[in-house]
This record gives structure tokens, C-alpha cells and sequence, in this order.
């Protein structure tokens, strides 16, 4: 149901797009989820580009909450931007980062909020959404995610930096062991692309 490739230099990426193909499970993963936070307060529930964006908005209509989009930078108009940070792979800024924005309407003072994503991997894109909604008065309940790479240690570092927040995933790596299966000329294609990324981020920087 969720295999797991190589992909951007990790060897175990796991893919939800299984889960979504299969209308039965989805429904059963988004009743879990509305289980779990019906009755908690929440005001708000942002979802991150993009897969959080597929989990965020059925939870959020099951819940009657609004929902806002942390997108990355220049994604959205009339939207604030957070500072750069880095992640498991090569991002789009000049630095090979990347930051997140969201719409200056998205947040009220005081509001509670449950941040989704499908993974939580080296913790970047978490710990930046976390900043970004804690500058515009947000107080995060809890970030959620399907599966949390606990090898790089993302969730750790969020626990340690905001351990007032707590990080919650649905499903254990340990019962996530199918290796996906990739045809030879899709792995070549992804060789390739792999190598005009580095070499778009060689001449972005000057440094190869």
C-alpha cells in the first residue's frame, strides 16, 4: 500500500499515492485522523506543499475548520515568507533551499493549529512551517505526518526546539517494509534528472 524507493539520496522514501489509489484505506486514514482531533480546539489546520495538501483539506472539511497552504516561496500572492532552510534534498533558492509562504489572511492571533504532512524526514520543512506560523501568532497543537523517517532524526529535532509541540505520525516505519518496484528506464530517467539538478545547482552557486 505505501512502498518505499530511492529518491533524492534516501534510500527508503516512502510514497502515499498507493494509499490514495485505494478510495477504502484513504477514507479509513482520514476517519483516524478526525478521531484523533475531533474535540481538541483546533481553529486551523495548515497543510505543506503539496501531499499535505491532499490529507489536510478532507480532515479539515470532517472537522469544520478552515485550511491554509504553506507553499513554497513566491507560490502564492499577498502571502508572507518565512527564512530559507534546507532539507533532505536540493531545494529552489539560490542556496539549493527552499522556504515556505502563506497567505497573510491564513492566521489569527491566538488561533490553534495542527500542521499535516505525509512525511517528516530531516525536520527543515517542519521546523520552518512551525517558525513561519508562531511569527504570525499561531500557536501550534501538534504536526502530524503519515510516517516519520525516524533514522534522520527530524522528529527529534523538532521535539528539541519546540517540545512544547507535540509530533505525532500514523503509521510506524516497522510495518512499512515493501520495497517498490522501478522499471530500468524509469531509474535511468531519474539518474538523469538527478544530474541536471546538480548541475542547474552547480551554476547557480558557482561551485560544483
Amino acid at each position: 500500500m505505501i512502498p518505499y524507493y530511492p529518491f533524492h539520496g534516501i534510500d527508503r522514501f516512502y510514497d502515499i499515492s498507493g494509499l490514495m489509489l485505494n478510495p477504502d484505506m484513504f477514507r479509513r486514514t482520514v476517519d483516524i485522523l478526525v478521531e484523533r482531533y475531533k474535540g481538541q480546539a483546533i481553529d486551523k489546520i495548515g497543510g505543506f506543499d503539496a501531499r499535505g495538501f491532499v490529507l489536510g483539506t478532507p480532515l479539515a472539511l470532517a472537522l469544520d475548520v478552515p485550511f491554509f497552504m504553506l507553499r513554497k516561496q513566491s507560490k502564492l500572492p499577498n502571502s508572507v515568507t518565512g527564512a530559507s532552510y534546507s532539507k533532505e534534498y536540493k531545494g529552489d533558492d539560490a542556496q539549493g533551499g527552499d522556504a515556505l509562504c502563506i497567505s497573510r489572511t491564513a492566521i489569527t492571533s491566538g488561533d490553534r493549529v495542527l500542521l499535516i504532512d505525509d512525511l517528516i524526514a530531516t525536520g527543515g520543512t517542519l521546523l520552518a512551517g512551525l517558525d513561519l506560523v508562531k511569527a504570525q501568532q499561531g500557536v501550534v497543537v501538534e504536526a502530524a505526518c503519515m510516517i516519520e523517517l525516524t533514522f534522520l532524526e527530524g522528529g527529534k529535532k523538532v521535539r528539541e526546539k519546540h517540545p512544547e509541540v507535540s509530533v505525532w505520525s500514523l503509521i510506524s516505519e516497522e510495518h512499512l517494509q515493501t520495497k517498490g518496484e522501478v522499471p530500468p528506464a524509469a531509474m535511468e530517467t531519474a539518474k538523469e534528472e538527478k544530474e541536471e539538478e546538480e548541475g542547474a545547482m552547480c551554476g547557480r552557486n558557482g561551485q560544483c
